[in-house]
């Protein structure tokens, strides 16, 4: 095992040189690497096979993959000058050096599974779906810019709900996405609908949810329905009736864009609609595929909220006749609730969707959290952020998903641990963007009872968590990056997040001087609503006189955790992934018993 030497000046006259040990397999590697291989100085495929079988759990996995994991390993130690000197390189299978190094690949050991494996076929209801909270915004919510950009980025990371909101123009004769009555500096609507069209389904193929808060005349009304469909065309989806009884499933509606809406208060069907089948096959036809968009139309009599196209308040005038083309874009009706939210719960006819801000549904929950659940198993509630969050901070994300709120509105352009949870939940199911809602959630008891997450529970499960070692700090950042003087001071926090049962926060000892720490740490979480709780792993550089300096982040949804040694890479406090810096993990899970 060689070392690496790292020197540091201080002061400008003293030198100080650090010796690093390279790191070598820990022991239980070494335990498991000598059981699988019965005992020999290499691991042939077969071997490798049914370590793959019987420690990780791959049970997927056929002697084709592990002749083609051997051959990866091998065709590095080819590669690898050092290596054709030595005994080694006449070994047909793998040494314990290079099982280590095969631990170490994120292809074959990532901590979760990289395909979409939930069952697809269930109504929009039975989700939760990634969702963005003013989509359009750069920053605060007060004086930041307006762009398409930060769209883009959400799209890009698998959000599956863009919010806009529609504004008449300056000149009032075309539309702006804007957050009205601030400072921030509008973009054009087209703008946005062609963005999203391109990068709609870069990261899934499943359903994109389009959320427009509308403020605008019936006029600027038909002409936003004129340009989504225009834009989108084949995309686009619509439904064949009014009001749906049941909402599509995700599988049914994949590629395509939905609308979800509170319908206009004046709606009248034109001649056009109502006596041309041509006409209406034609735009059937402009309205086809399936991004979801949800169009709020604000109520007339809100506060003079609505301007017609002179820019007077609407309730001084004779209403105008709302867009008929605008109505029939509507999928998913929506709407906010006015008085008592008990009243909004009880849905009779077809299904539809609710937004209540965080404040109003921690408050609600609190008397009402039966019936929440029980309007989430058929309809849908979306939670948005409290007005006074203007640097576009949020929320805890788990007090909707607790109640079954499908859409957790989060604004997509902040930072910090709500957002570092919120994408953690959503790299389930293959990232697409919909992680389908435990069974609790979705079904009744024998009694007509449901999901009730402040009554006590029993421990379910008992999640072992190990923290061997990580690497390549010294890779992504400079030498003297976390400390002037010496290396770093690491230490791992290790953390669940979930039910309040089940939340805790452990971490390891510090680890000093070392760019590769090893700490061989062993921690028990149990847990009692697994299928909600959220694994979040930090590391920390240790600073006697300052804040501990971040040294990266991951968040794993526990219930799609593999079992066995995991390699887990970290992510910076954007939550986009580090290039080399790594921890080596390993998860086990031990069932309650009855």
């Amino acid at each position: 095992m060689g070392s690496v030497t790292y020197g540091y000046k201080m002061f400008k006259y003293f030198n100080r040189t650090f010796n690093v040990s390279e790191q070598a397999p820990p022991q239980d590697v070494k335990d498991a690497f000598s059981l699988f291989a019965d005992g020999a100085d290499s691991m042939s495929a077969e071997q490798l096979l049914r370590f793959l079988h019987d420690h990780q759990l791959e049970l997927d996995y056929t002697e084709e993959d592990s002749n083609r994991i051997v051959d990866t390993v091998l065709q590095s130690r080819k590669q690898d000058a050092e290596c054709e000197s030595e005994s080694e390189s006449d070994v047909s299978g793998l040494t314990l050096d290079e099982f280590f190094r095969f631990l170490f690949l994120v292809e074959f050991n990532d901590p979760l599974k990289s395909q979409v494996h939930h069952d697809m076929n269930a109504p929009l209801s039975d989700y939760f779906i990634y969702t963005g909270h003013n989509s359009y915004l750069t920053g605060n919510q007060l004086s930041s810019d307006c762009s398409d950009v930060p769209i883009i980025k959400a799209l890009q990371r698998g959000v599956r709900v863009i919010e806009l909101d529609l504004w008449p123009n300056s000149t009032r004769d075309d539309i702006d996405v804007v957050h009205g009555r601030t400072l921030t500096a509008p973009v054009s609507l087209i703008q946005c609908l062609k963005s999203i069209k391109e990068y709609a389904f870069v990261k899934s193929e499943y359903p994109l949810i389009l959320t427009l808060e509308d403020h605008l005349t019936p006029s600027l009304q038909a002409k936003a329905a004129e340009m989504i469909a225009q834009v989108f065309g084949d995309l686009l989806y619509y439904p064949e009736t009014d009001l749906l009884t049941e909402f599509p499933t995700p599988e049914s509606v994949k590629g395509r864009i939905l609308i979800s809406t509170k319908p206009p208060k004046e709606y009248l069907e034109s001649k056009q609609f109502k006596d041309s089948d041509s006409e209406r096959e034609s735009i059937d036809e402009g309205l086809s595929p399936c991004i979801i968009t949800e169009l709020e139309v604000v109520d007339e009599k809100s506060n003079g909220t609505d301007l017609d196209e002179e820019g007077l308040n609407s309730r001084d005038k004779k209403p105008e006749q709302s867009a008929p083309e605008y109505k029939r874009l509507i999928t998913i009706h929506a709407g906010k609730p006015k008085g008592n939210v008990k009243d909004h719960l009880n849905v009779v006819g077809g299904v539809k969707r609710l937004s209540l801000s965080e404040q109003e549904l921690e408050k609600a929950s609190a008397i009402y959290g039966s019936d929440i659940v029980r309007f989430t198993q058929k309809n849908i509630i979306r939670v948005y952020p409290k007005g006074t969050r203007v640097t576009s901070s949020n929320y805890r994300p788990h007090i909707g998903w607790i109640y079954g709120a499908q859409m957790v509105a989060f604004n997509m352009q902040g930072h910090g641990k709500s957002l570092w949870f919120m994408q953690g939940m959503f790299r389930a199911n293959g990232g697409c963007g919909y992680v389908k809602k435990p069974s609790f959630l979705i079904e009744q008891g024998p009694d007509d009872e449901v999901f009730d997450p402040k009554k006590p529970m029993p421990v379910k499960k008992t999640l072992t968590v190990k923290v061997y070692m990580g690497n390549g700090w010294s890779l992504d950042f400079s030498k003297t990056h976390f400390d002037t003087f010496s290396p770093p001071d690491f230490y791992t926090k290790v953390c669940i997040v979930g039910v309040p049962a089940d939340q805790v926060n452990k971490k390891t000892r510090i680890i000093q001087d070392d760019w590769f720490p090893v700490w061989d740490e062993e921690f028990e979480f149990p847990l009692c609503v697994p299928e909600l709780a959220l694994l979040w792993i930090e590391v920390r550089e240790y600073d006697k006189h300052e804040k501990d300096d971040f040294g990266g982040q991951a968040c794993l949804p526990v219930s799609e955790l593999r079992s066995g040694f995991r390699v887990v890479p970290l992510f910076d406090q954007k939550g986009d992934q580090l290039k080399s810096v790594k921890l080596l993990m390993r998860f086990q899970f031990n069932e309650q018993q009855d």
